[in-house]
């Protein structure tokens, strides 16, 4: 497992000259592959990643999109405009088996890994409720807690053909000793009312785990990096095709014809970037790996002095944004009340 850095060791979160305002944390981002149709097994992958990363120091360990389940790349179901077919259906029930119910054994598992390797993590999952499938970002405390969640709000394209849709009751930021934390997954960070929403909660490392391996995403990246003068973890697999269970329907890319077992399906390019706009770790394109850096919280503030996207940069006077946080079912049940039997003091005289 290569590990690109630019760190020097730190052990705990380290104030700078006595000044805890400009305090030194270090971070990981995980960019490997979901074992695919094995769930037990990718779990033992994150925990296994999880300990090299904490052993070199880091408090804060970052998964892509969907390492638990899989991002089903290339996968078809069997689905297009007026299709539906039997080949797919099965593929979606393998799917399905592979996500995780949250809360859950498996979130109780991940729990566990924070917690024995004093961290705090941040996991890309396939989250089942009944028998429909969201992309979440799972949150943990070092202390073992499963603190919440954020359910992707807007599949892409065909991602919403297998993946259903978040609401606002999961846009959290969690306010912890080693920072604020929150996350947007994937496209969501292209939303620009979205990342207001973290903006205006405070979001000091704002988390993206994503399955855009391009070279735009750089760019993006960085972008919000400045614009919301937060510290962007960018974590992202690397894949190769032999990472994928024998399908003979795959489409992978369509920029590559290669076919070989060592044919990269998604490219990574995991990076860390600070509010000033300075990259510290990545972008890693070439393999598997853990991506590290040590992070200054006092650039928060450095970078703040002069654009401040919901404070002193902002004009409510003429923008405002409205955020709707209650969660969204489909079917409410509301109970019958039952009349009392002695009602006559209500009655007509």
């Amino acid at each position: 497992m290569s590990t690109l850095n630019n760190t020097t060791p730190v052990t705990q979160v380290t104030p700078v000259n006595g000044d805890s305002s400009s305090s030194i944390i270090r971070v990981s981002i995980v960019q490997a592959s979901t074992v695919y149709n094995d769930t037990p097994k990718t779990i033992e992958k994150a925990e296994k990643l999880t300990a090299e990363a904490a052993s070199n120091g880091s408090k804060l360990v970052v998964f892509p999109e969907a390492f638990i389940g899989g991002y089903p790349r290339g996968f078809r179901f069997g689905l297009a405009v007026g299709v539906h077919n039997d080949e797919g259906r099965d593929e979606f029930r393998k799917y399905h088996a592979s996500a995780i119910h949250v809360p859950g054994p498996e979130v109780e598992k991940l729990a566990e890994v924070a917690r024995k390797n004093n961290v705090y993590m941040v996991m890309g999952a396939i989250e089942k409720e009944g028998y429909t499938l969201y992309c979440t970002a799972l949150f943990f405390s070092s202390e073992g807690r499963f603190l919440g969640k954020h359910r992707k709000l807007m599949p892409t394209s065909l991602e919403r053909c297998i993946w259903g849709y978040g609401d606002g009751s999961t846009i959290p930021v969690y306010d912890t000793p080693i920072g604020k934390l929150g996350a947007a997954i994937c496209w969501e960070n292209r939303m620009p009312l979205y990342r207001t929403a973290l903006y205006a909660k405070g979001v000091e490392i704002y988390c993206a785990p994503t399955a855009d391996g391009s070279q735009e995403w750089q760019s993006s990246m960085l972008h919000i990096a400045l614009e919301g003068g937060c510290f962007v973890l960018s974590a992202c697999q690397f894949c190769q095709r032999k990472d994928f269970p024998e399908h003979p329907d795959y489409l992978f890319t369509d920029s590559d014809d290669y076919k070989g077992d060592d044919a990269i399906v998604s490219p990574g390019g995991s990076v860390i970037i600070s509010p000033l706009g300075k990259v510290l770790a990545g972008p890693n394109f070439k393999s598997e790996g853990i991506i590290t850096a040590n992070l200054d919280l006092g650039d928060i503030a450095r970078a703040k002095l002069y654009f401040d996207v919901v404070g002193h940069y902002s004009k409510p006077d003429v923008f405002n944004l409205t955020i709707n946080e209650h969660p969204k079912k489909p079917v409410t049940f509301v109970s019958k009340t039952v009349k009392a039997e002695d009602d006559s003091e209500f009655q007509e005289k």
